[in-house]
């Protein structure tokens, strides 16, 4: 057997051996060039890893809002769509409201709950349009009648039939009106040309006048046919 203490028991004295490497194990081999480039590229590794990890988490996270923002997108689109069928279903009876007012039908009670109706409509986002002297617009106008007039200076809108309306910046029904357009100068007729077609008096006046001939007639109107005896 190998003693392998650092004191010897007999002197009391450090063994050479042990003093040769303090703090450590005797006879250890002391760490390398080659354990620290291992580490080396442990470290990378690691830290390659760490950056794909994060891209990853990155692109699922924009993955994501790009899909909350498409439901957000749809569900708006669907409850739209929703409201504007409900608001379509009830311009008739926005119109039989219109035309009682007009004949003067809507009064007391009846008159507070059709102005709380238009009102609760309004707020919803129905917009009613079309009135006299608006320019007409073909996207949200029906044209029924068209005329020319002087007071106006292009296609305008001088009566409407039906009220359009809108909601949410669509067309839920174009206003029915009727179109005038300024009217254009009439041209002046052509003044005549001297010398004009036949029967004129000036070409009347050109003819030659006729000539005796040799029996002493005259000949008739035509330059020929029955003549007149001078006698």
């Amino acid at each position: 057997m190998r003693d392998r203490r650092r004191i010897d028991p007999e002197s009391g004295e450090v063994r050479p051996e042990a003093a040769a490497a303090p703090g450590g194990v005797a006879g250890s081999a002391p760490v390398g060039a080659p354990a620290q480039e291992a580490d080396g590229e442990l470290v990378a590794s690691l830290q390659q890893q760490i950056t794909e990890r994060t891209a990853d988490l990155q692109r699922l996270k924009a993955e994501f809002d790009n899909y909350r923002r498409r439901v957000e997108r749809d569900r708006q689109q669907i409850g739209e769509q929703a409201t504007a069928k409900l608001l379509a279903s009830l311009l008739s009876t926005l119109d039989d409201l219109g035309r009682a007012r007009d004949h003067g039908d809507l009064e007391g009670p009846f008159k507070a709950i059709a102005e709380a109706l238009e009102a609760t409509l309004e707020a919803a986002g129905l917009e009613r349009y079309g009135s006299p002297g608006d320019e007409f617009d073909p996207s949200v106008h029906e044209a029924l009648m068209h005329s020319y007039r002087a007071d106006v200076t292009g296609p305008t809108c001088v009566d409407v039939f039906r009220a359009g309306y809108l909601h949410a910046g669509r067309v839920l029904r174009p206003a029915q009106v009727s179109v005038a357009e300024p009217t254009g100068e009439v041209a002046a007729p052509a003044e005549a040309e001297p010398g004009g077609g036949p029967g004129r008096p000036d070409e009347q006046a050109e003819r030659p006048s006729p000539v005796p001939d040799d029996t002493g007639s005259i000949p008739g109107p035509d330059n020929g046919g029955p003549t007149v005896s001078a006698d």
